[in-house]
Order: C-alpha cells, then structure tokens, then sequence
C-alpha cells in the first residue's frame, strides 16, 4: 500500500470534501491522526477522529499533502503558501497552473471524484504535469479509497470528465425521471414506479459490473437478440437518443471549459 503521508483538505466540511475524508479513513488509506480538515463556518459532527481547524496556513503547515477541495468561486480566498508540497484540486475548472502560481508550489494535480466518492463507487480521473512517479502513486491511492481511478494525459479530458463522469447520478437520474414519468402517465401509482425505475439504473450498473462487459456489448447483445428491448432502443435512437446525450454532455463540457477562464480570457 502506498504511503500517502499527512494529508490535509481544505474546505473538508463540504460535502466534496468530508466524502473523501470519510473515504480515505474508512478504507485505511490515512489514520485519523494522519488526516487534518479545515472548515469555514461550521464543522461536521464528526466521526471519522480526524483533526479539525478554521486555520488553512495551520491545515498546510501539518500536512504532506493538501487536497482543495472549495468552490471555484471561493478558492482566491484561499490564503495558503504550500511551497514544495503535493497540492490536489478537485475543483471545476481551475487550472493547474493557476493552482500552482497561487499556492507556490509545481507538485499540483486535478482530480474529479464525483458524489458517489462517499461510498466508494466515485470514478475519478486525474491529470498532473511532469509527475513525478512518486506523486502520481500518491494521487492514485487517494482516490482509489473512493472508487475507481484513470490517470489522463491533457489537462483538457479533466474538463471534459467534469460533464462526463462528474455528473455521478445526475444523469442516469435523468433517466430514471424519464422511466418513471412515462409510467405514472400509463396510471401505474408513483411509488411503484419511482421503484421500478431506480431498481433498473441500480441493477444495471450492477449487471455491468459484474459481466465485466463494455456498454456497447450489451447493447449489441440486446439489439441482436431482437425482441422488445430491442424495439425500445431502436426507437429511442431514431428519435435522436444519442444526439441528446451528446448535446448535454458538450454543454456541461463548455460549461466546465467557462469556469478555467480568467475575466481577461472571458472578456477577450
């Protein structure tokens, strides 16, 4: 197991935050006396025994590595000099230049878990400049405590996974809502269908897990098998499936590339 060292996360109260922090404890990934949190107004009932502080240069000072993990809009608040230290933002957006101009320090990775980090099931890319092969075991240890994790080669794909993956269960809920829209509107009663449509994204993601087939395999399988799930796909592609997804997928995207701009780029 890789060592991770004294990791500390600024802002450990958010919800973002305080899921890693969980994850990282209950996976054994950091001691409780290894892992410091900081707050802004308010800390969490704490349950994981790790150390609390309103204090960021305090949080830094006691920490090998600090993970940032604030709003977008928040994080120039951030007073913290990390010269020299391993700093990972999992902020929307940002730059990894910028994070490092800010924070004095050239060891900065970006990192995208999503809500499903806590628990356990997050996917999580991460990007890093010029790594070193130390720093890089690190970041993957991190977040391998919540869930599944790629290394990306461009800075730009976290950008892109912040549409994609970073949406956690926003759009297969989607999904859902549609599944179970149309079967209250066939008189079937709400509960039983708000069941029915959360039991097939649960049992689907399962199923895929488990069979340890790409998605585009079982869609094959069914569309060969020709019977009425493949009557169900044929007419949700004719009736522009896969346009929709992409055009929801490249707003996010613009969206999250919106976000890295600085009020110079963005009045340019």
């Amino acid at each position: 197991m890789t060592d991770v060292g004294r990791v500390g996360i600024i802002g450990g109260a958010g919800w973002l935050g305080y899921a890693i922090a969980r994850a990282l404890v209950h996976s054994a990934a950091v001691a409780p006396h290894d892992l410091i949190c900081s707050y802004r107004s308010r800390k969490p009932q704490d349950a994981i025994g790790c150390t609390w502080t309103s204090d960021n240069g305090e949080l830094v000072d006691r920490s090998d590595v600090i993970i940032l993990s604030v709003r977008p809009d928040d994080w120039m608040s951030v007073e913290a000099d990390a010269a020299g230290k391993l700093v990972i933002s999992v902020m929307a957006g940002v730059p990894v230049a910028d994070i490092g101009k800010r924070l004095g320090t050239a060891r900065v990775a970006r990192a995208l878990p999503n809500a499903a980090a806590a628990i356990g099931f997050s996917y999580t890319p991460y990007f890093m400049h010029d790594a070193q092969p130390d720093d890089l075991a690190i970041v993957g240890a991190i977040f391998r405590s919540c869930g599944a994790v790629d290394a990306v080669a461009e800075e730009s794909h976290i950008d892109y996974f912040t549409a994609m993956s970073g949406s956690g269960a926003a759009f297969p809920a989607l999904l859902a809502e549609a599944m179970m829209n149309d079967a209250m509107g066939r008189g079937i009663p709400a509960e039983i269908a708000q069941r029915a449509a959360e039991q097939v994204i649960i049992g689907a993601g399962r199923l895929q897990e488990a069979d340890n087939t790409s998605p585009a395999d079982t869609v094959k399988a069914f569309v060969d098998y020709n019977g009425t799930t493949a009557a169900g796909i044929i007419a949700m592609r004719k009736m522009g499936f896969d346009n929709a997804v992409r055009a929801g997928l490249d707003a996010a995207f613009r969206k999250a590339q919106s976000l890295s701009m600085t009020p110079e780029e963005d009045d340019a």
